[in-house]
């Protein structure tokens, strides 16, 4: 089993997640080690008069691709655990 784990967490580093939020206007690309590894801001949501919106925008993207990551995460480890909950594994 330790084996399957050790293959699987390097197979994560190599899956990516891409989330989006206010309909596609930003975009964040996290791998399966939970890593931001890309962010896209349409520039037609650049408005000086509200940086609050577009800081929503990139944190719920980014909020979004880690809990997606996670659903993912444990997908794989029930399919090596055979559903087992193992606390501590991620």
């Amino acid at each position: 089993m330790q084996a399957k784990m050790q293959k699987m967490q390097d197979e994560l580093a190599d899956k990516t997640i891409e989330a989006t939020a206010g309909g596609g206007a930003v975009k964040a690309v996290v791998n399966g080690q939970k890593d931001l590894v890309d962010l896209e801001i349409d520039p037609d949501v650049l408005d000086p008069d509200d940086v609050e919106m577009l800081e929503d925008l990139i944190v719920a993207a980014i909020n979004e691709g880690m809990r997606q990551v996670q659903e993912m995460i444990e997908k794989e480890m029930g399919d090596i655990t055979g559903g087992m909950n193992l606390p501590g594994m991620f």
